[in-house]
């Protein structure tokens, strides 16, 4: 029996690798013609280390009874019908695409970017690469307050000289080397014992060189401590912010909570 696998990001791979071990043959299908999704074209191009796992996915391609068919689009190129016709079944695991919309009026204005637009350009997402932002301005607000706020806010703020190291597309060094960017507001909508960040990533910010972290202790006035461990080691880093002495290197990253944009 041979199945077919649309999206070829982590979740199309362990379903092939899943499927594999259980004796079917599978046929990895993709809009792009490169593997890999999210991994590819989502990770923050200063963590190679992340990008690794590719190395998994690599071992389930070379097993027998794997195919890969890269460029091919869903609906343009091959039906629903067309693919039922041909195999077993159908996975489809193509993720989300779209941005998760604030729903206020104003956010399509001139200057108000999604993160899956402002992300995929940087990584060099064929479909992204003609992108053009506005980065001439000397302070930038990030809505969310999860991992890919943070890596916003790391590749806007990022020294120039660390910038050309990383994996960041060729067209993205230039515009973000010069960015006017000064500072950086991660806004949270909730409490800072509320936030999705992970221990690693939030730690990171403040270890970034010629960057200051500013926390006003104010912003964690009453926070309980969280019952999920990572949450609590969260605020334990947020108040080693708050306690720093007001730092003088003319760029910086702000954490402010319970704001909702209107």
């Amino acid at each position: 029996m041979r199945f077919a696998v649309i999206g070829a990001g982590p979740a199309g791979f362990y379903a092939c690798e899943k499927l594999i071990a259980a004796g079917f043959e599978v046929d990895l299908i993709d809009a792009l013609p490169t593997p890999f999704g999210l991994v590819r074209s989502g990770v923050a191009p200063d963590h190679p280390n992340i990008k690794a796992v590719t190395r998994v996915y690599e071992k389930t391609a070379a097993k027998p009874g794997f195919r890969f068919f890269g460029g091919v689009v869903l609906g343009e190129h091959v039906s629903r019908a067309d693919l039922l016709e041909r195999y077993h079944a159908v996975v489809y695991a193509t993720g989300t695409e779209l941005d998760k919309r604030l729903g206020i009026e104003g956010e399509d204005r001139l200057g108000s970017y999604p993160a899956t637009r402002f992300v995929a350009w940087y990584n060099g997402h064929p479909d992204a690469c003609d992108e053009v932002f506005d980065l001439s301005a000397e302070r930038a607000v990030v809505v969310g307050n999860g991992n890919v706020a943070i890596d916003v806010a790391r590749m806007l703020l990022l020294d120039p000289d660390e910038l050309a190291q990383t994996d960041t597309a060729d067209h993205a060094i230039g515009p973000l080397s010069e960015a006017g960017v000064k500072e950086v507001v991660l806004l949270g909508r909730r409490g800072p014992q509320h936030a999705s960040f992970t221990n690693p990533e939030l730690r990171e910010l403040g270890e970034m060189t010629g960057v200051d972290v500013h926390v006003d202790p104010v912003e964690l006035e009453g926070v309980e401590e969280p019952e999920d461990p990572t949450k609590r080691r969260n605020v334990e880093i947020l108040r080693s912010y708050a306690e720093r002495p007001p730092g003088t290197n003319g760029r910086r990253i702000s954490l402010r909570f319970r704001r909702s944009p209107v």
